[in-house]
C-alpha cells in the first residue's frame, strides 16, 4: 500500500461553505501514521488546495499526528471578499418622526418652552435630499484559487411624494415650492404648502412659524406665536396671542386679547368678534359681531356691520371706510373712529421726519469740521492726514445733503397722500352715541348727542354729516 493511499485512508480536507477555509480531518486512526511536510503538501495539494496554504499548521500536523485524531486543523485560509455597500438617500430635510421634542435652550442657558416646533420649511428649488452612490465591494481568493465574487452594492431610489422634483441625472430632489418637507406612507418625501395643527396652539406643539399656510384646529393661546407666509386659518379663536400672516387670517372664533398680543396680515384680518385686541390688516378687517375696547388698524377699511356690528371703547382707525351698525354705548364710552388715515404711511413719514432730524443735526457736525479744515488750509497748516480727511468729509457732506433731498421729498409726498380724505368716510347704520369721536383726515368731530343713521365725510374744511342711504 502506498503512503499516498495510506493518507486517503486516513485524512480527509474540508473546505468551509464559502471556501474560505480548509481544514484537515484525521478521521481514520491507523497505527504508526506518519508522513512527511512534503508528503502532506502534495497530498493537501490534490485535494484543490492552491492558496493561503500555512506550513505551520502542517509541520504541527507532521511532528504528532495523534493529537489530531477525530479534530480538524486549520491549514488553509483564503481571502473573503468585500461586499459592497448599498447606496443611499440622504435627507438634508426632514423632521425625524420618533425625535423627542425639546424646548429651545438659550446661549445663557434659559429655556423657552413656547419653542418646540422645528418646521421643515424649504423655499421652491431648494435641495431636499441626494443620493449617495452605492460603494463597489473587491473579490476574495478561494483557498481553491478561485476568485470569489462579491455581493454588488443596490443602487438607491427617491420615493417621490407630491411637489417635489428629481433632477435628471437622478441625484438630488428638490422643493418645487415654498412649503413643509414631510414623509407619508413608503417614506415618501413631500412638500406641503399647508401646515395643520389638529388642536390647540399650546405648550404641546410651542410657536409656529412656516413659508406656506396655517390651519389650526383649535385655539391659539396667550402668549404664542403663529407666523405664516401665506394665510393664516383658526377653527376656534385667539388670546393674547400674536399672528402674522403674509396673506390674510380668518378666525372662526373671536379675539380675546387681554391687551396683549398682535394679529397682524398683509391683506385682511376676519373673525366674529375683537375684546381687548390689538388688530392691523394692510386691506381690510371684517367682524361680523363687535369690536370693544380694541387697537385695530386697517389700511383699506374697518367693517362691523352684521346682526350686531357694534364698535365700542378703543381705537378703530381705517384709510378710506369705517363702517358699523352702532359705535359707542349709552355710558358715553369713548370710542374713536378715525379714517383718512394710513398707518404705514403715517409710520414711514415719522421714521423720515426722525431720520431727517438726525441727518440734518451730521450734517452741521460736518459743516463745522469743514470750516476749521478750510481755516487750516487757507493758512497753509493742512498736513497730508488731515487733507485726506476733509476729502471724505465733502464726500459725505454730498451725500448726505442728496439723502436729505431725497427725504424731504417723500415726506412731502406722504403728506399730499394723507391730505387726500375724498374716499374717506365713516357709515352708522343705526345709532352714533355720545362719547364717540370721528376724526378725518385732520379733522376732528365730538358725538356729544345720539344720532341714527349718519354717514360722517370731509368736505370744505369740515366734517360733514348726512343722513346714511
Amino acid at each position: 500500500m502506498t503512503q499516498m493511499t495510506v493518507m486517503e485512508k486516513c485524512l480527509n480536507v474540508v473546505l468551509s461553505d464559502d471556501k474560505c477555509t480548509a481544514y484537515l480531518e484525521y478521521y481514520n486512526e491507523e497505527e504508526g501514521f506518519s508522513c512527511t511536510l512534503e508528503e502532506l503538501e502534495q497530498f493537501v495539494e490534490s485535494k484543490g488546495i492552491k492558496y493561503g496554504l500555512a506550513r505551520e499548521a502542517l509541520l504541527l500536523f507532521v511532528s504528532n499526528p495523534s493529537a489530531y485524531i477525530k479534530d480538524k486543523c486549520k491549514i488553509a485560509e483564503g481571502i473573503p471578499p468585500v461586499h459592497g455597500t448599498d447606496g443611499y438617500i440622504h435627507v438634508l430635510i426632514g423632521k425625524d418622526e420618533d425625535q423627542e421634542q425639546r424646548p429651545l435652550e438659550a446661549e445663557d442657558g434659559s429655556v423657552d418652552y413656547k419653542e418646540l416646533i422645528r418646521l421643515d420649511n424649504v423655499r421652491t428649488g431648494q435641495i431636499i435630499a441626494e443620493r449617495i452612490a452605492p460603494v463597489d465591494g473587491m473579490p476574495g481568493k478561494a483557498v481553491t484559487g478561485e476568485e470569489i465574487p462579491f455581493r454588488p452594492g443596490k443602487e438607491a431610489r427617491f420615493k417621490v411624494g407630491k411637489n417635489v422634483v428629481v433632477n435628471p441625472e437622478g441625484s438630488a430632489m428638490y422643493a418645487a415650492l415654498d412649503g413643509l418637507v414631510s414623509r407619508t406612507e413608503g417614506n415618501k418625501l413631500n412638500v406641503f404648502p399647508v401646515y395643520e395643527v389638529n388642536g390647540d396652539v399650546d405648550y404641546k406643539h410651542g410657536n409656529i412659524d412656516f413659508v406656506g399656510n396655517v390651519v389650526i384646529r383649535g385655539n391659539v393661546l396667550t402668549g404664542f406665536k403663529v407666523k405664516a407666509a401665506g394665510d393664516i386659518r383658526v377653527n376656534g379663536g385667539v388670546e393674547g396671542a400674536e399672528l402674522e400672516a403674509g396673506g390674510s387670517i380668518e378666525i372662526t372664533g373671536g379675539i380675546i386679547g387681554y391687551n396683549k398680543g398682535l394679529v397682524h396680515a398683509e391683506h385682511h384680518v376676519k373673525c366674529s368678534f375683537i375684546q381687548e385686541g390689538n388688530v392691523d390688516a394692510g386691506e381690510d378687517v371684517l367682524v361680523s359681531q363687535s369690536i370693544m375696547h380694541s387697537n385695530v388698524r386697517a389700511g383699506r377699511a374697518v367693517i362691523c356691520a352684521g346682526t350686531k356690528g357694534l364698535i365700542v371703547g378703543g381705537s378703530t382707525q381705517a384709510g378710506e371706510q369705517v363702517s358699523a351698525r352702532v359705535v359707542g354705548n349709552t355710558m358715553s364710552t369713548l370710542t374713536s373712529i378715525e379714517v383718512g388715515v394710513l398707518p404705514k404711511l403715517r409710520n414711514e413719514m415719522n421714521e423720515l421726519r426722525k431720520g431727517l432730524r438726525e441727518q440734518m443735526d451730521a450734517l452741521d457736525k460736518t459743516k463745522k469740521a469743514l470750516t476749521l479744515l478750510d481755516q487750516l488750509a487757507a493758512a497753509g497748516q493742512l498736513t497730508p492726514n488731515k487733507t485726506a480727511m476733509r476729502i471724505q468729509l465733502i464726500a459725505t457732506q454730498k451725500s448726505a445733503l442728496r439723502q436729505s433731498e431725497e427725504m424731504k421729498a417723500r415726506i412731502l409726498e406722504i403728506e399730499k397722500i394723507l391730505e387726500d380724505t375724498s374716499r374717506a368716510r365713516v357709515d352708522v347704520l343705526k345709532m352714533i352715541y355720545g362719547g364717540s369721536k370721528i376724526v378725518i383726515g385732520r379733522y376732528t368731530k365730538f358725538i356729544k348727542d345720539p344720532v341714527s343713521r349718519m354717514s360722517f365725510y370731509y368736505q370744505d374744511g369740515d366734517i360733514t354729516m348726512v343722513p346714511y342711504t
